[in-house]
């Protein structure tokens, strides 16, 4: 994904995840309260070699566009990889994933002669400062940000190494952003991080996911509807579980960090769930919860994968009755033990990945066809579009603006969205 967020005389281009994308807001309104003028900052991600192409070609776009510009290059590349974005010409500073929250490096930004380079060791970080920002994008909903990092080591994964250790924001801080948040009126939040099922390992008790989830809808029971990011389903505890049978106002949509849906796939990916796994979860929150809607990474061409092995990713759309496909095709990370096996050929990958894209537009035909009549929630986001309870999209004539909650019953749909009037 890529995001420009434009403000006077400042350009953010951001990469990558949501949680890149609500770090820089958080950058926007550091730059904002320093002063900078005439400064673009790119917050880059190292999920692919792709990623970090794009990122050096909108570097050197921004140079050519900006020519007197102060250029930033922070992000998960520049955190793992910091010479080879200091060595850009076009360059003017290299900031780190923990330096880029922290107010101080954007008003030393402002002095003659700064520092060039600011990129410490992410591994030292072992607290996760929390950072209030009302939405981004569509600015229909809030983002908070829960958890930073991750403790796993997939195989074919940097981001432990651009992101540090595991690391959670204490539940009180999280519940108060939450009830500040409601309180100036948004009427949905998404917890969000790195691996936010690993939330509360790091804090005292025995605080979990699901815990934080059921103290959020207690004690913020004006909210209206709270959504989670992406979740590592092998991780859900037994109050999430709780939680999304119960609570209504815990949005019926779920995205997993799937990646295969072959077992010696996933034991070479070095990931903690077996097929079995993700199809039973999948049954167990929909036996509960009937109207939930699965989301899933999937990842095409993996090092070693065969026929037979992909088969088992492409059957697995249906075993666990997913809707949302994030498809990626494999691309090998320097330095990743997945890159020093035996690689599939990249047409080979191209063709997986277009099957897999090919199998997702089908399970959203199916879905978005199974809605028509039915009554549906929608928050506004931009001029007739918004979003279902389930993370569908929809279009809908409504004067509201973005933010507001309509009620609708679904006509008919366009192929990619749910088409509604109003009740």
């Amino acid at each position: 994904m890529l995001e420009a967020v434009t403000m006077p005389d400042i350009d953010i281009i951001t990469f990558g995840c949501r949680l890149n994308a609500y770090e820089s807001e958080v950058m926007r309104a550091h730059a904002g309260a320093a002063g900078l003028s005439d400064t673009v900052i790119v917050n880059t991600c190292a999920v692919t070699a792709e990623a970090v192409r794009q990122a050096r070609q909108a570097i050197r776009k921004a140079r050519r566009e900006r020519p007197q510009a102060k250029i930033i290059v922070t992000g998960c590349a520049a955190q793992i990889d910091p010479s080879r974005f200091a060595a850009m010409d076009e360059v003017d500073h290299v900031v780190g994933n923990r330096e880029k929250l922290e107010a101080e490096t954007f008003a030393r930004f402002g002095i003659e002669g700064s520092e060039r380079v600011v990129v410490n060791d992410i591994m030292s970080v072992r607290e996760t400062a929390s950072h209030l920002i009302e939405g981004f994008g569509a600015r229909a909903r809030a983002y908070v940000q829960i958890q930073n990092g991750c403790d796993h080591r997939c195989t074919f994964c940097v981001i432990p190494f651009g992101r540090g250790p595991s690391r959670s924001v204490p539940a009180g801080e999280v519940v108060a952003q939450v009830r500040l948040l409601a309180e100036k009126g948004y009427a949905e939040i998404v917890l969000t991080g790195v691996d936010i099922t690993a939330y509360g390992k790091d804090l005292p008790g025995e605080m979990t996911l699901g815990k934080l989830v059921r103290s959020v809808l207690r004690l913020v029971p004006e909210l209206p509807r709270l959504r989670l990011s992406s979740i590592d389903s092998v991780e859900a505890d037994a109050a999430l579980l709780a939680a999304i049978a119960e609570e209504e106002r815990l949005m019926p949509h779920l995205h997993l960090s799937l990646q295969s849906g072959d077992d010696l796939t996933l034991k070479r990916m070095k990931r903690r769930h077996a097929r079995a796994d993700s199809v039973r979860f999948c049954e167990t929150v929909r036996r509960v919860r009937p109207d939930m809607v699965f989301g899933a990474d999937l990842i095409a061409g993996f090092p070693t994968e065969t026929d037979s092995m992909f088969a088992n990713s492409l059957s697995l759309v249906d075993d666990c009755g997913l809707t949302f496909l994030h498809v990626f095709p494999y691309s090998a990370r320097e330095g990743t033990p997945a890159a020093r096996m035996p690689q599939v050929h990249g047409a080979v990958i191209a063709r997986r990945a277009g099957a897999l894209r090919d199998k997702g537009v089908a399970a959203l035909k199916r879905h978005l066809e199974a809605a028509k009549g039915r009554r549906i929630n929608v928050l506004m986001e931009n001029e007739g579009i918004g979003r279902s309870a389930d993370f569908t999209p929809v279009r809908l004539e409504a004067e509201e603006g973005a933010g507001a909650l309509v009620e609708a019953v679904v006509a008919g749909d366009d192929g990619a969205a749910l088409i509604a009037v109003r009740s």
